[in-house]
């Protein structure tokens, strides 16, 4: 006898596969596999985990591209990890990083399924909360460049950016610290200290734009509302699979 549609297994059969674009970093990708396997676990419970497909490319060659303003060749090495989680099953598309999705529309056309872009993901979260600014907090190259800020501003959201004498910092905190799995308390402070100059330029909640900045800084840490981003996007993720 087949099991009845009410069941655990008539749920997971129903559940879409994640196609997930990942490496950049490696700690961050396995923070977005963990927080959707446990997302899955809490909604449908007993050994239910998440459908997914995963494409891991080297982030030392991309962020060498990226340096060099090479984005024709990245384009061309997230497209290709793009079709090929496609070709394995995946039913609609992530990308585990923010600085990368500066070439999201090239991605979005190599493919023929959907890609949930953060920044759209984000800023309908900042909406349902009834924001209308916020501060966003990344790595440098997209609190420099329009093209993820513009995005969340598409959707009638102003956005703010620390000034670009702390661009750096931040990166490194990033990159020497966070991508490394070291979370140290001076660099929380130094994160922390800059949502006053946000707050001061009219933010109304703070985005944690990179995931890393995820595991430094959380909602007790700061005064306004906290929206971060991966969090968000896995959420996203889940109730278009599990929907």
């Amino acid at each position: 006898m087949l099991p009845n549609s009410g069941s655990a297994y008539g749920r997971i059969r129903r559940m879409q596969t994640i196609g997930l674009i990942g490496g950049m970093s490696w700690e961050s990708s396995a923070i977005y596999y963990q927080a959707l396997n446990q997302g899955v676990e809490k909604r449908l419970g007993g050994l239910s985990s998440a459908k997914t497909v995963m494409a891991s490319v080297d982030l030392a060659e991309v962020t060498a591209l990226q340096e060099r303003e090479a984005w024709d060749d990245v384009a061309e090495i997230l497209a290709t990890a793009g079709r090929s989680v496609e070709e394995a099953g995946a039913d609609f598309l992530l990308m585990c990083t923010t600085t990368f999705h500066r070439v999201a529309d090239e991605v979005t056309q190599a493919v023929s399924i959907p890609l949930l872009h953060l920044g759209d993901v984000i800023a309908d979260a900042v909406t349902a909360r009834g924001l209308d600014s916020v501060g966003f907090i990344a790595t440098s190259y997209p609190m420099a460049q329009p093209f993820f800020v513009d995005r969340i501003a598409s959707h009638g959201i102003a956005v703010h950016v620390p000034t670009v004498a702390h661009h750096d910092e931040v990166n490194r905190i990033v990159y020497d610290e966070l991508v490394h799995g070291q979370v140290v308390d001076t660099s929380r402070r130094t994160v922390v200290g800059l949502v006053d100059e946000l707050w001061d330029a009219g933010a109304k909640g703070l985005v944690l734009g990179s995931t890393e900045l995820e595991l430094l800084v959380h909602q007790h840490d700061v005064e306004l509302p906290l929206f971060p981003a991966t969090t968000l996007h896995v959420d996203a993720a889940l109730a278009r699979a599990l929907g």
